[in-house]
Order: structure tokens, then C-alpha cells, then sequence
């Protein structure tokens, strides 16, 4: 059993982990990083198709390239593998933490905590699918690790359930291993992936994607020999009648991502309804004062080049001590999903602040404006937004600007 103190200590070893102790290294003297896995990388281990660093270093890089580029830059930062952390508080001004790791306990005192544990899927029980219990049943990124990691075929005819991004590729990955995709099926009205993976990974093959189609049951055994599709209408009740049974050996499941936030839960902090991660102010800062959340444990992005930027951004941030903090909600109207920030601290304005955001439905022709009380800070035409795409934006505040409220507005040009 050993104590450790630490400067700051980092939860989760994928790209917002490995990015947040990259930086908090040029301000902080004992560094430490905690992943439960048996080495750092996170999700980009199984991610061999490119796409990742084309802003961070300006190429197309496959996952595990990308990974490779960002743990070359951590020096002199203790990491811990195989590490698991089963107890967390905060007492005054100290942050105590408690992992078992193959060496044995270890208990922790860290004056700043960064909690960077990604996101999870939906399972097959959360979303409601009755019948059996078969095998050939996975989420997207189990059939992506079964493929890629484990070199194994998850089966020959596969229905894919959700347009999330990561079912896209893998619709693509399966083709090219000569299984036969014989649809994804999105409950929604419009895909849910990004408008290039739609192009990249389904018209590209001529894989057919039906909207407003849901999956209600399977059938099998002990493996899965079919499922019933049903559309639905736009309140997404079943149609009766539209019921077709699909035979399929696999059935593979990208129904959306989750923050993962057992560790949140246990230190109390405030967490959003909407991005169903905890809800932080423009330095990344959680309710509970010098605790820290970022990437894809805060909401869901698209790129991993944002996830890595925002560790980086908590970490710099972190090197202040923001004792008194005076938080502010941050406001949007009708068209948007949500924003993070949700609160903002005026006490501590940084010269550039980031604003992150989902629009609810497809617009076009849009301007995009930030208020500061009635000051319009940020203004930006689009010709279009989609709700899968996650927007971030970077405005600029005054040192002396003294604000009562932020606001987000969409809007939309007259014909």
C-alpha cells in the first residue's frame, strides 16, 4: 500500500487524457494518469480507418497513429495501468482518490483532478428490442474491436441499428471483409452520423439506409437468425402493418454515446440534463471547485482532434487557482440542442472562450450570434448546420466587459 501526492491528477488515458497531461506537464511539477486499461490510447486503439488529426497535425492519420503521435509527447508523467479507481472525495482544498492496480492500493492526494473517461454505448437493453437473447448481438464498437483487434468476422449478413458514426464505418470495415450489410435502420427522420460518412461509408458501397425505421424484436436461439423492422411515425410509434423480418446472422447496434460519469456521480457534481455529462463553465471547471472535465466525458464530440484540444484547454486552465468564482447561466434559444458552456464565470473571464453546440434540426442559411447582455460578441454565417455535427466556436471578451447574461441566438435569413 503506498501514498502519493500529486499536483494534479488525470482519470482516463484516451486522446483527452493524454492531451490534458501533456499540458498540465508545463505547469505542474507531479503529473499523474489513471487508466483502467493495459495501455494509453483509449477507443483510437481499434480505430484503423483515417480521419483523425487532420486539424491537430494538418494529415490524415489512422487511430492508432494519432494515439502514437500524442503519448510521444508525455515525458516525466507518472501513468498508471490496469488501474482502477473504486473511491473519491474532495476534503477543503484536497482531492483523495483510491485505485487498485497490479502493484497493489494506492491512495492519492492531488490538489486538481482532470476526469477525462469518455463516453459508452447504448446497449440492446437500453434501447428496447424484445424477443430472445442470441448470440450475434453486438454494439458498434464491440464489433469493431472484434474485427479490427481480434481479426474475427462478427457474421455475413449484417443489419445495422442507428446511424451513428461508428456503425457507418464499420458498415464500410464489414463490406470490405466481404460480410453482405443489408441496411441501417435509423428510428429517426435524418441520419445521425456525419454527412461524409454517410457518403464515405453507405452511398459509396450502395448500402441502403432507412429513416424513420426501427428494429422491435430478434429471433434465435442461441444465435440470431432474423429481426422485424417497423417504421415509425413522427412521434416514432410503431406503424402497424410496415412490420419486415430480416434474415441476419448479426445484428449491430450505434445508438448514440454516453458520458461516462460513475466518477462525477461520486464527487457530487452537477450534471446536465441535455449533454448528460456534468455541466462546467468556460474553464472546463465542474461545480465542485478545482475538479475538471473534458472530452467525450463532458458531451459527446465528432472529432477526436477536439476531445485533445479540450484536455488541453482544462489543463492550462487549471495552472489558476480561481478561488471566487461568480457563475452566470449561459442561455439559447429555441433552435439549439445545447451549449457548453452552461454556466459562465465573470469574476474570471479568459481572453478567448470556446462555445460548443448541436442545432435541433437541419438549417440553412443561418447566422449564428453570441450576446454578452446585448453586445453581440460572436456573429458567423452557415449555409448549413445538421444536428449530428458538433459546432465549435471561439469568441473573444473584453478584459473590462462586465455581463449579466450570455445568450445564443440562430438566426435565419429572409428569403
Amino acid at each position: 500500500m503506498k501514498n502519493e501526492n500529486y499536483d494534479i491528477v488525470i482519470i482516463g488515458g484516451g486522446p483527452a487524457g493524454i492531451a490534458s497531461a501533456y499540458a498540465a506537464k508545463k505547469h505542474f511539477n507531479h503529473v499523474l494518469i489513471i487508466e483502467r486499461k493495459d495501455c494509453l490510447g483509449g477507443i483510437l486503439e481499434q480505430c484503423i480507418h483515417d480521419g483523425f488529426g487532420i486539424s491537430r497535425y494538418n494529415e490524415e492519420l489512422s487511430g492508432p497513429e494519432y494515439a502514437r503521435k500524442e503519448i510521444a509527447k508525455l515525458d516525466n508523467i507518472d501513468v498508471a495501468l490496469n488501474a482502477n479507481v473504486y473511491a473519491i472525495t474532495k476534503d477543503d482544498e484536497l482531492i483523495k482518490l483510491s485505485y487498485y492496480a497490479p502493484d497493489g492500493v494506492h491512495h492519492i492526494v492531488a490538489q486538481k483532478l482532470i476526469i477525462a473517461t469518455g463516453c459508452r454505448e447504448r446497449s440492446a437493453k437500453e434501447i428496447t428490442i424484445l424477443g430472445t437473447n442470441p448470440s450475434g448481438v453486438y454494439t458498434a464498437g464491440e464489433a469493431q474491436y472484434y474485427i479490427n483487434i481480434m481479426g474475427k468476422l462478427p457474421g455475413k449478413r449484417v443489419v445495422i441499428l442507428g446511424s451513428g458514426d461508428i456503425g457507418l464505418i464499420m458498415a464500410r470495415r464489414l463490406t470490405l471483409e466481404g460480410a453482405k450489410v443489408i441496411g441501417v435502420y435509423e428510428i429517426k427522420n435524418c441520419p445521425s452520423g456525419l454527412e461524409r460518412n454517410i457518403v464515405q461509408c453507405l452511398k459509396d458501397y450502395d448500402i441502403p439506409l432507412h429513416l424513420s425505421t426501427t428494429i422491435s424484436s430478434v429471433k434465435g436461439r442461441k444465435k440470431l437468425t432474423s429481426v422485424t423492422t417497423v417504421k415509425v411515425d413522427e412521434n416514432m410509434k410503431h406503424i402497424e402493418g410496415s412490420e419486415e423480418e430480416i434474415e441476419c446472422d448479426a445484428l449491430i447496434i450505434s445508438a448514440g454515446l454516453i458520458p461516462v460519469n460513475d466518477m462525477m456521480k461520486k464527487l457530487g457534481l452537477k450534471m446536465s440534463p441535455r449533454t448528460k455529462g456534468p455541466i462546467v463553465d468556460e474553464h472546463y471547471m465542474s461545480s465542485v471547485p478545482n475538479v475538471y472535465c473534458v472530452g467525450n466525458a463532458l458531451h459527446v464530440h465528432n472529432l477526436v482532434d477536439d476531445v485533445s484540444y479540450t484536455g488541453e484547454r482544462a489543463a492550462t486552465f487549471a495552472k489558476d487557482n480561481l478561488k471566487e468564482r461568480e457563475l452566470i447561466d449561459v442561455t439559447f434559444d429555441e433552435h439549439i440542442s445545447y451549449v457548453v458552456p452552461e454556466v459562465f464565470d465573470i469574476k474570471n473571464i479568459p481572453p478567448l472562450v470556446d462555445f460548443a453546440l448541436r442545432v435541433k434540426e437541419e438549417m440553412k442559411n443561418i447566422t449564428l450570434k453570441i450576446y454578452a447582455d446585448e453586445e453581440v460578441i460572436f456573429q458567423r454565417k452557415y449555409v448549413k448546420l445538421l444536428p449530428p455535427e458538433m459546432l465549435l466556436v471561439k469568441a473573444k471578451i473584453k478584459d473590462d466587459m462586465k455581463m449579466k447574461k450570455i445568450h445564443l441566438a440562430i438566426e435565419k435569413e429572409d428569403k
